[in-house]
């Protein structure tokens, strides 16, 4: 299956977080977008790892994703090292999409930049056909996508280009809430963190309201971009 968009995050969740708007947006367009997780995110205060892995599932089908993988990485202590590198490769191989979104560069959690930084290289490594790497005894062809963006999550970084996803904004939240054991849950005797209190679901809202304001759109999600982006079309420009 050849994808047109694969989403890449370090912890179930990030993906919905950081630019479930902008797949629910280009899946309802007919476009082919897989997710996938580098970590079941198993040293998260709430929940566990299979658990995660359920509510992950969840997430997939409202986002309506033609694929979810999870790598499987260690949760805080993955290495951008070459098995780790060669893991992704693999999978972007696999489904040769055109554009990666990625985690943010820079974040609170620091296994974000560390998940950017590792994406990045991947990617750019996928390109080379030195580089051998197998699917069911078969040797892939290399491929390098056309774009690759990062998402931004909780740390305020200036983006690049925003997408205007208020008609899907209600279903990026629902999306988010599928993971039940992460977030608020007013019944819930499990530890609060940072993103299970209410205030953190406020503080989503406000930031995709900020970056709508810019384009004069309800809510829109943020993206930075790792070269200059070109348009074929400037009218198209919001």
């Amino acid at each position: 299956m050849k994808l047109d968009i694969l989403a890449i995050g370090v912890h179930p969740d990030d993906v919905e977080l950081g630019c479930g708007g902008t797949i629910l947006k280009h899946v309802a367009a007919g476009y082919k977008v897989g997710i996938l997780d580098l970590t079941v995110g198993e040293l998260g205060t709430r929940g566990s790892g299979p658990l995660r892995l359920v509510e992950a599932e969840n997430a997939k089908n409202i986002l309506g994703v033609s694929v979810r993988e999870n790598l499987g990485l260690r949760d805080g202590f993955f290495k951008n090292d070459e098995e780790s590198q060669l893991k992704i490769i693999e999978i972007i191989r696999k489904y040769q999409p055109d554009v990666i979104l990625a985690n943010a560069p820079d974040d609170r959690h620091p296994d974000h930049g560390r998940a950017a930084q590792l994406t990045y290289d991947a990617y750019f490594l996928s390109g080379l056909r030195k580089i051998e790497t197998k699917l069911d005894g078969e040797i892939q062809k290399e491929w390098r996508p056309k774009s690759f963006f990062h998402y931004i999550q909780a740390k305020y970084l200036t983006p690049d280009f925003v997408v205007d996803v208020s008609e899907h904004f209600d279903k990026k939240m629902e999306s988010i809430f599928a993971y039940k054991s992460q977030f608020h849950d007013p019944e819930s005797k499990e530890p609060q963190t940072f993103i299970s209190s209410p205030e953190f679901i406020e503080f989503v809202k406000s930031r995709y309201r900020d970056f709508g304001s810019s384009i004069g759109a309800e809510f829109a999600e943020g993206f930075i971009a790792k070269k200059i982006i070109g348009f074929d079309d400037i009218t198209k420009v919001l």
